[in-house]
């Protein structure tokens, strides 16, 4: 049986990553143990996954008792199902109404081969009702089926509390949790990025291995730059997509001081890249920029990077794919853009804080402005003349809470590793250029050495939202990166 949770706010019009969740949902059961547990608890589960937004797909009570799992032949049943809609399963839940069949939990799982997260949870006792016509003892039960899934190598998250009420507020954070790190799974395995350009010569830090990205799911298509330019030239400034694209420029940004010309090359530019993101399916992308895109087309790339990270299709500078893969990760978890800093400078002698910049290409979403300023690029400008560098994003970071993370893959080691945290954008007087704030990190001396030391690369992803917890687990737990994790 499939039921369907209403698709809730803008989730629809969402790139296709972002999705709404569906889960497979196990009841587990043990026989002697009043019915009606079971009744109560599939009603409950129901009801509370459909206020959070997500899709279900659970047994009907015919299909096996209580619509449960208990025995062999009910894994096996249970299984079926979950494999007939294996492509849309994006983690499973498991409930325990009663102490439930810890074989059967791990069978079912075994069986469907789904590889994605699991979410156990445990219904709790009432302590004035402990006689044989209410009692639970799934307190007990969630450790027997932890212990049959860390013995069948099946990774497993877990509630906050140990027993809960799904009713409780704390099981719908729990859900909100575990959503975002089957969203992470989810993208961090099926993501195709986009690369535009070769590496700027003068970046070696932005070097990454298209091999280890792929064992992990992650594909990446490449446009030469020529080819950029080359389908440019194809386009009049009438053409239907420039004209559009132009438009979209225009209500994104405050362009009274970009003169004419330049509107009408990031139109060009941003309509080329959106058709080929279409055509090969692309969930991101990284541009090329420093300094062949202004001195050979005449603007930077910067507008049309942030048109598409503010619409969650994030877009990193200098082709730094694993800072995309980043920023998706973070987007992904909070549903919220990402956006691409540097490190970039200390905040006087407190240890605790430094400036982050960009050019920039920042989502309009982080600043405190609205409708951000059009201007062009200072540093460029300085060696290939300001009319060849228009199309930056001028603004100051909100105050707000943030995440940061840095994926990477260390070549040398055969893997992917990153680290992750969180702080505060603040609102300390700054006064500067480009894409900018002024951030608060506990700590922030002892990550810097960790930054260095691990030879991680100057540009971090951040998010405006507070989601360490569900990028940790999804990146570690179910990715298998090697992944520090800084507070």
């Amino acid at each position: 049986m499939v039921a369907a949770a209403p698709q809730t706010g803008s989730i629809g019009s969402l790139p296709k990553l972002f999705r709404p969740i569906t889960l497979g949902v196990i009841f587990g059961n043990r026989g002697f143990f009043p019915k009606h547990l079971i009744a109560q608890g599939r009603e409950a589960i129901r009801e509370v996954l459909q206020q959070a937004g997500i899709q279900a797909i659970m047994l009907d009570e015919q299909d096996t008792a209580y619509g449960a799992v208990e025995s062999l032949q009910e894994a096996q049943t249970c299984a079926a199902l979950f494999r007939q809609h294996a492509d849309d399963i994006d983690g499973v839940l498991v409930t325990l109404p009663n102490f439930g069949d810890e074989r059967a939990v791990a069978n079912t799982l075994k069986f469907a081969r789904l590889n994605v997260p699991v979410l156990v949870h445990a219904f709790p006792d009432d302590p004035g009702r402990m006689g044989l016509a209410d009692r639970r003892d799934s307190f007990c039960g969630k450790m027997s089926v932890c212990n049959n899934l860390r013995q069948y190598g099946i990774p497993f998250s877990l509630t906050r509390l140990h027993t809960v009420d799904p009713y409780h507020p704390t099981f719908m954070d729990d859900l909100k949790q575990f959503a975002a790190v089957c969203r992470v799974v989810r993208g961090m395995r099926r993501a195709r990025l986009g690369a535009v350009g070769a590496r700027p010569t003068a970046f070696n830090t932005v070097r990454y291995s298209e091999k280890l990205l792929e064992r992990s799911g992650i594909s990446v298509e490449t446009l030469d730059l020529s080819e950029v330019f080359g389908r440019i030239d194809r386009l009049t400034d009438d053409d239907s997509r420039v004209v559009a694209k132009r438009a979209q420029i225009e209500r994104y940004a405050r362009i009274q001081d970009v003169p004419d010309l330049a509107l009408n090359k990031m139109a060009k530019l941003g309509a080329v890249i959106d058709e080929w993101t279409a055509v090969n399916d692309l969930d991101a992308t990284a541009i090329q920029c420093w300094t062949s895109m202004e001195e050979y087309f005449g603007v930077v790339p910067c507008t049309v990077m942030s048109m598409a990270s503010n619409t969650l299709m994030p877009s990193a500078c200098e082709t730094d794919i694993a800072g995309t893969v980043a920023m998706l990760a973070l987007a992904l978890a909070s549903l919220k853009p990402s956006a691409l800093v540097d490190w970039n400078n200390n905040y006087g002698d407190d240890p605790d804080k430094a400036v982050v910049f960009h050019c920039s290409n920042l989502p309009k979403e982080v600043f405190i402005d609205e409708i951000p300023v059009m201007q062009y690029q200072e540093i460029i400008a300085g060696t290939v003349g300001k009319d060849s560098t228009y199309g930056t994003m001028y603004g100051r970071i909100r105050e707000n809470p943030f995440t940061y993370l840095r994926i990477s893959t260390d070549d040398l080691a055969g893997r992917i590793t990153a680290y992750v945290g969180e702080g505060a954008f603040t609102n300390d007087p700054i006064d500067t250029f480009g894409g900018y704030g002024v951030v608060r990190v506990p700590r922030f001396q002892e990550l810097l050495h960790h930054i260095c030391e691990q030879g991680f690369e100057h540009h971090v992803s951040i998010n405006q939202t507070l989601v360490a917890a569900p990028v940790l687990e999804a990146l570690t737990k179910y990715q298998g990166w090697q992944v520090y994790h800084h507070r």
